[in-house]
């Protein structure tokens, strides 16, 4: 048998899928624990692939991660995917390196929208799955219910026998275990090792002459862009002259400069690679996404990977508020325009336009959390920007305006769920489903993506914080017509000072203030929420006359109750179409557009 045929057989190609925060990231490293890798992680209790701050803060994978163990001397390539609906497009193009799927069910929360969306894909492309049902140790879990439910889902998305004939194991990927019956834990994840290297085929050789789609890319500063797919045919050699396919069939002559294979955490560099394998390579230029790595005199392109449209568009502005320059060191429209271009290099579900105004550029993307993350990771770069209000993109199909529509689930407590229907059908969302899941009640909707903006915030205040709330994209349906808009209107600051605890206090009946005294503010900054519908400018930074006279009564304790605190998503849903939001590395401030209220007057009348 001849050596690469043999190196075939010992090789599997797995992508793990799940809704998000049902576990993946955290079995992956138990995964790379029990094959003796990272043993010093374990005792600090470290995750090993969410490696980035925002990652390990939010608790959320956002860019799919290869990495590779060796068990029984069989190398199995893992492919960890996003499991938030505003990464989606990273999931659907990793499905194409895999020939199998780990799917992972949280055994409370049971098939969720991005599970059905993701497996949906799986099935679609012909993969094997093994069923991994986590979090059995939870109190009130109903496994073998799960078990069932994902069962009816694969029937539901038209799975083939040998699909459904698929094996289930249970266990708990925090506590390190895994197991054929959830009653009986083991001590280690050696049965889950056991069923991929069962029940997942190992690659199918093609011979010929070499074929790779370029399904993910990665960045180096050293070597540039990275490009990493998995061999579809023939076998691809360092220094080896390659033409570039592109997505409309043109060719394009490249070489390859060097090779690497996926070898634990890091890339192994290799003289060649054989059929299957996962594969990064440098020293091709102006690749794509989609693109075709292929023989040079015989260039066959693959089928080109859709990628996903944007739904979501929001204005990027240079920071000219009176506070500019104070904590970023990077301020220009210059900086603003070359971080945004490196973006795209590597951020497939972002578009980058530039506007007539030199100093701003429209930014589309997938969703709040997809331009979230990269707002926050300018702002620790040490980027200051102001954003315009989020808006979601129409089509024009057959003459009429279509929207984006969204399914949304929400999964809360009984006493409130009709209070959550009545907010969610004022944003025109339509219920679907409605049924009893543990002690909770599962609510899904179809809703227009704008009617997402603030919903959140506002599901959480009427729940208690006890809703759970996921949505994904389903596609474009006709406008829905007006919705409503936040009905309080602003405090706005009068002029620029420090924030003064008498003033605060004298206005608290004039509504809520997101500012603690002591904080500096300028002139047009929104400071707080209006209990009526108007905007109002107040006078923050006003002290107390001083006087030699006293009053009974007049000097009560000052009572100023804590401010209220926005987090970036929060801050980009709440603002409104006249508002900036400031985005330094320090601080987060609204702003009205205008920041002179005679220019507001102006602007209201005409």
């Amino acid at each position: 048998m001849r050596q690469e045929i043999l190196d075939m057989l010992s090789l599997r190609n797995i992508a793990i899928i799940a809704h998000v925060d049902h576990g993946k990231t955290t079995l992956v490293d138990k995964i790379l624990y029990q094959c003796s890798l990272f043993k010093e992680h374990q005792e600090k209790k470290e995750l090993i692939l969410d490696n980035n701050d925002l990652e390990r803060e939010r608790g959320i994978t956002i860019l799919s991660k290869n990495v590779s163990v060796r068990y029984q001397d069989v190398k199995i390539n893992i492919i960890d995917t996003p499991g938030h609906a505003d990464f989606g497009g990273e999931v659907e193009r990793v499905l194409n390196m895999a020939d199998g799927v780990l799917l992972l069910v949280d055994a409370f929360e049971g098939p969720m929208p991005q599970t059905r969306y993701v497996l949906d894909k799986a099935i679609s492309l012909g993969l094997k799955p093994i069923v991994v049902i986590n979090k059995v140790d939870k109190p009130n879990c109903r496994p073998d219910e799960v078990q069932d439910a994902v069962f009816d889902l694969m029937c539901a998305l038209d799975a083939t026998e040998e699909q459904l004939d698929f094996p289930t194991l249970y266990g708990s990927a925090k506590h390190g275990w895994m197991s054929e019956e959830w009653e009986n834990p083991t001590t280690d994840v050696t049965p889950l090792l056991d069923a991929i290297l069962e029940h997942i085929p190992a690659p199918k050789i093609v011979t010929g002459t070499p074929q790779l789609q370029i399904t993910n890319l990665d960045y180096s500063p050293f070597v540039g862009r990275i490009a990493i797919g998995r061999i579809a045919r023939g076998e691809l050699q360092e220094g080896m002259p390659v033409s570039l396919v592109k997505r409309d069939g043109s060719p394009k002559k490249s070489k390859i400069k060097e090779l690497f294979t996926f070898e634990g955490l890091g890339k192994t560099k290799v003289a060649n690679a054989p059929c299957g394998d996962l594969i990064a390579m440098t020293g091709l230029d102006g690749f794509e996404i989609g693109d075709t790595v292929a023989d040079i005199e015989v260039p066959e392109g693959l089928p080109p990977i859709a990628i996903d449209e944007p739904t979501m568009s929001m204005l990027f502005t240079v920071n000219n508020s009176p506070f500019f320059g104070q904590e970023g060191d990077y301020v220009t429209s210059r900086h603003l325009r070359d971080r945004l271009m490196k973006e795209t290099e590597k951020n497939l579900a972002l578009r980058v336009e530039e506007t007539d105004s030199a100093d701003s550029f429209m930014v589309y993307g997938r969703g709040i959390l997809h331009l979230s993350v990269l707002i926050e990771t300018m702002r620790r770069e040490g980027y200051e920007v102001q954003l315009g209000q989020p808006r979601v993109i129409y089509k024009e199909i057959d003459g009429k305006k279509n929207e984006p529509i969204e399914l949304l689930s929400i999964d809360c407590p009984e006493e409130v769920s009709g209070k959550l229907i009545e907010l969610v059908s004022q944003r025109k969302g339509e219920l679907k489903i409605m049924e009893p899941k543990g002690d909770l009640i599962h609510l899904e909707f179809s809703i227009p993506s704008r009617g997402l903006i603030g919903l959140r915030t506002a599901s959480l205040n009427i729940s208690g914080g006890e809703a759970i709330i996921t949505h994904r994209f389903q596609g474009y349906e006709p406008h829905k017509g007006e919705m409503p808009s936040r009905n309080q209107g602003a405090i706005i600051a009068h002029e620029t000072g420090t924030a003064i605890p008498y003033a605060i206090d004298k206005l608290q009946d004039r509504g809520k203030f997101f500012v603690e005294p002591g904080e500096k503010v300028y002139m047009g900054q929104v400071v707080g929420e209006h209990t009526r519908s108007n905007d109002i400018p107040v006078n923050i930074i006003r002290l107390k006359k001083l006087t030699n006279m006293r009053a009974a009564g007049s000097d009560d304790k000052m009572r100023i109750a804590p401010a209220v605190k926005f987090s970036l998503e929060e801050a980009m849903e709440y603002i409104r179409d006249d508002e900036y939001l400031e985005v330094t590395p320090q601080n987060i401030r609204m702003r009205k557009i205008l920041l002179l209220e005679s220019d507001r007057k102006r602007s209201g009348k005409n």
